[in-house]
């Protein structure tokens, strides 16, 4: 049984009502129509704003902001956000406001409506982090609300015996420390120390270390030596490896979780990774081994010389010109093309389970995850990273991520990926690669971002300005495909990385 996060109405109009969330995922709650809970719309529900707060949700953790609201929201009867009388929606946005963990019973009130808050955390050995039957735990819980497993006890109590130090029952997976005070409340699984995760480095030469000695975990790592650090993100780096006897070059992505990795998410994780290894095509960064060792999980991959694109304009320090750009996102859209309709050994079915489908979207297009091999006439460009980042949000390996120091800006993100999290059409990469063309050609993203405004709500609440308004230089003809493209709300109009390619050919 998962951990299980709830909203209960205790009061208002909707009472009664539960709202259940057993995986990672946000809610927006107002009047809106694309907001879960939705208020009603109607004269006693007028003091809350259409998108009014936002619950980013990683079973056990929730934690709850608010959107600079005319009346505020409150948290056990504590106001969390409300913007003054006489400032605006998009002033009261701008209002830096405090974000609140919450714990099971604790009361959300936004006017007459009361949620309270409940977390279910099924029962976990001490030792392995298998959950305990209910049956069992009677008989596993050896103190008070501490359980062990009768394989777990039977070896602590053996270890006590022999007068072995016993391994902290919350260890670090890399250098052994007591980490019970950074893993938090209702966590289990393998957990990296934040010590290990500032020091990447020492993480990859630790893998490879182990994978030259043998071990049996990291075998596609063997006879690889650390050539250099290529980059580093929020959730690890990578790393230019080299094979001692074949000269082979590749590139090594290492991602640290946040939270304990249980087996569940490590196993989910590794087959999303699967399905983006049977990608080949020349235009997507082809994978090549993936894994997982002392809570870490590794990648090998083809190694792009060309770097990255957000690095190539940052060396520019200007926009691409329209016909560089132009050639950049048509071949992008090839490898898009050809991803959103290949083969994938893991997709889910309607009964539940798992089998073979078509179809792979990305889900989080940007320069950053665009790259490049060759140079002049032969530059090859390819998609990175396909589907991993997202992947790894969504089995929750990367805690809360839509608040937070974890937060950033969503300038290539659409309406549909802020209202449903685990929006996945082959849309969403086609608008984010129109947002990227626009971006390389202006050095702008197509929404504004006020300074302090928050970034979700900019998203849910305005258009993309239209690019001529950006650099007036862009071709008319362009200049509409480009805004097509980038339409929205409510929905996204441009489907296919086909037809955008398509359309772009024919005013290019």
């Amino acid at each position: 049984m998962p951990a299980k996060v709830s909203l209960r109405v205790a009061k208002g109009q909707l009472q009664g009502q539960e709202f259940v969330f057993a995986e990672r995922t946000t809610c927006l709650i107002g009047r809106a129509d694309d907001c879960r809970p939705k208020l009603p719309n109607d004269g006693h529900h007028r003091t809350i704003s259409r998108h009014h707060c936002l619950l980013d949700i990683n079973p056990p953790d929730v934690r709850i902001r608010d959107f600079g609201s005319l009346n505020g929201t409150h948290v056990n009867g504590s106001k969390i956000g409300q913007r003054e009388r006489h400032q605006t929606p998009e002033e009261g946005a701008k209002m830096a406001f405090p974000e609140v963990d919450l714990k099971a019973g604790d009361k959300i009130t936004l006017g007459d409506t009361v949620f309270r808050v409940e977390i279910e955390l099924p029962t976990l050995c001490t030792g392995c982090a298998r959950e305990i039957p209910d049956e069992k735990k009677a008989q596993a819980e050896r103190s008070p609300g501490v359980y062990w497993c009768e394989t777990c006890y039977a070896e602590l109590q053996r270890r006590t015996a022999s007068m072995v130090p016993a391994r902290p029952s919350r260890a670090c997976a890399q250098c052994g420390r007591d980490v019970s005070h950074e893993v938090g409340e209702g966590h289990r699984g393998e957990f990296v120390c934040a010590a290990c995760k500032d020091d990447v480095s020492q993480t990859a030469a630790l893998l490879l270390r182990e994978a030259n000695a043998g071990h049996t975990g990291l075998q596609a790592l063997r006879g690889y030596r650390l050539q250099g650090r290529l980059g580093k993100g929020g959730m690890g780096a990578v790393f230019l490896i080299w094979h001692e006897t074949t000269g082979d070059v590749a590139a090594l992505k290492l991602m640290l979780p946040r939270v304990g990795v249980m087996p569940e998410a490590r196993e989910r994780f590794l087959r999303e990774a699967e399905n983006t290894r049977a990608l080949k095509h020349r235009n997507v960064v082809r994978l090549r081994d993936a894994g997982y060792a002392h809570g870490t999980f590794f990648f090998t991959m083809e190694y792009c010389d060309g770097g990255s694109l957000h690095q190539l304009l940052k060396d520019r320090g200007r926009p691409l010109s329209i016909d560089e750009a132009g050639q950049i996102v048509l071949q992008a859209l090839e490898g898009l093309e050809y991803a959103h309709n290949a083969e994938a050994p893991y997709t889910p079915l309607d009964d539940g389970g798992l089998g073979r489908g078509r179809g792979l979207v990305h889900r989080d297009i940007k320069p950053h995850n665009l790259f490049l091999c060759g140079s002049r006439s032969a530059r090859i460009v390819k998609v990175g990273d396909y589907g991993l980042a997202k992947a790894f949000d969504l089995a929750g390996l990367s805690g809360l991520t839509m608040t937070g120091s974890q937060m950033g800006t969503p300038c290539f993100t659409p309406r549909q990926q802020v209202i449903n999290f685990k929006y996945a059409g082959p849309e969403v990469d086609v608008w984010a690669m129109a947002a990227t063309f626009y971006y390389l050609v202006t050095g702008s993203s197509p929404r504004d971002f006020p300074p302090r405004m928050d970034p979700w709500l900019v998203v849910l609440e305005t258009d993309p300005v239209p690019i001529r308004q950006r650099n007036a230089s862009i071709p008319e003809k362009l200049a509409e495909v480009i805004d097509h493209a980038l339409i929205d709300d409510p929905d996204i109009l441009l489907k296919k990385a086909a037809d955008f390619r398509r359309m772009l050919e024919s005013v290019l």
